[in-house]
């Protein structure tokens, strides 16, 4: 056993992959967090919607807030063959811990979880309160995990000074990367209307599929907006484009394209919309059009929290952690609507939903200290 492996970040890490919480299911992680948090003397609250369990967990009663953010569930693993060991089997393979969960993000909430045990051994009465905000739906649909907490916490009142969420944000090291903000996300699902009829007799029909093609093209070369000192500019990509019958004889009546914004704060969802609309109206294209908003941008800017963040970092690691809005969306989403400063900080995300996901050995020790970090500088007396 090496100083990282013994570590108590690692073993909680090991005990929370042991535990198969593919979304929505949580597979008792919370429950074990949940006593883990009892002992340092949380006040304890389930909160269950559908089949997705969530806790809010808060230790204190006066302000400032600092509130620790995560997800409990994982992705599915894929093929059981072809991973090197069981994915729910928390194995070290040369210098590395394998198993589904470990970036995305089990180790950073293990990490947090004994952060807050340390510093509150040496910190029984601290300048503020600590909170603990999990779900396990943050990898599936997200509509009964952290946007219910975030609307019951609103409905009663309660308030976020600063929120740090666990999510792989590392790139090569952990500490190189931390993320202040993220783009919105903006999905739509068109369909463009033609004529079907013979292969033949194209004059007899009118290809879908030709009719939507110049618009196509200019829609993939739009610069929709130039982004911002922290946003690269907004960007439009086509998921997934299908027509026909399956008849090679056929020409389409309809082609259908699923496509997705990922927008910066330079640009808003309906400025979005109206645009895209404007180009397929320009082409005269007939067409049924569906938008689904998944999140708008946010930004933290780079106040306390952030240079708190960097400096817990540096002092644990040595490096400057680069400050990004880069990648997917997150609940960070939903949780700015009650929160005054957030970032996401985690693990490195390079396996992060991949087969043999994984992550060095010594990550939760270096998350937990940079979490520990965090909390002595902002709520120690």
């Amino acid at each position: 056993m090496t100083e990282a492996t013994a570590h108590p970040a690692f073993a909680l890490s090991c005990e929370l992959i042991a535990r198969a919480s593919v979304t929505p299911e949580d597979a008792g992680c919370q429950a074990l967090l949940m006593d883990r948090l009892r002992a340092a003397g949380f006040t304890i609250e389930p909160l269950a919607w559908g089949k997705v369990n969530n806790l809010w967990a808060r230790r204190g009663t006066r302000g400032p807030l600092f509130c620790f953010a995560g997800h409990t569930d994982v992705v599915p693993t894929g093929p059981l063959e072809s991973w090197r060991t069981p994915p729910f089997e928390p194995t070290v393979v040369d210098g590395e811990l394998v198993g589904r969960g470990t970036c995305d993000m089990k180790c950073a909430i293990a990490a947090m979880v004994v952060a807050c045990e340390r510093f509150l051994a040496r910190h029984p009465d601290p300048d503020g309160s600590i909170a603990f905000l999990l779900t396990s739906d943050e990898e599936g649909p997200a509509v009964d995990g952290s946007v219910r907490v975030v609307e019951h916490l609103r409905a009663r009142g309660e308030h976020l000074d600063w929120c740090v969420i666990g999510e792989p944000t590392s790139v090569d090291a952990v500490g190189d990367m931390l993320k202040n903000g993220r783009r919105g996300s903006l999905s739509g699902r068109l369909v463009v209307k033609g004529r079907q009829g013979h292969i033949a007799y194209p004059h007899l029909a009118a290809n879908p599929v030709h009719l939507l093609a110049p618009a196509l093209a200019e829609l993939t070369t739009t610069r929709w907006d130039d982004g911002n000192e922290d946003f690269q500019p907004t960007a439009w990509q086509v998921s997934n484009i299908h027509a026909g019958t399956g008849a090679g004889n056929i020409i389409p009546g309809t082609v259908e394209v699923l496509f997705n914004f990922r927008f910066a704060p330079t640009s808003t969802a309906a400025s979005l919309r109206e645009h895209l609309e404007s180009i397929l109206h320009r082409h005269g294209l007939t067409f049924d059009l569906h938008w689904t908003l998944g999140g708008e941008p946010f930004h933290t800017g780079r106040g306390e929290l952030v240079q708190v963040a960097i400096e817990a970092i540096h002092a644990q690691t040595g490096r400057v952690p680069e400050v990004s809005t880069t990648g997917g969306t997150s609940d960070g989403r939903f949780i700015k609507d009650i929160c005054g400063q957030l970032i996401e900080f985690g693990a490195r995300n390079a396996t992060a939903h991949a087969v043999d996901e994984r992550v060095s050995v010594d990550t939760p020790a270096l998350l937990a200290g940079i979490y520990e970090g965090m909390l002595e500088r902002l709520l120690a007396r």
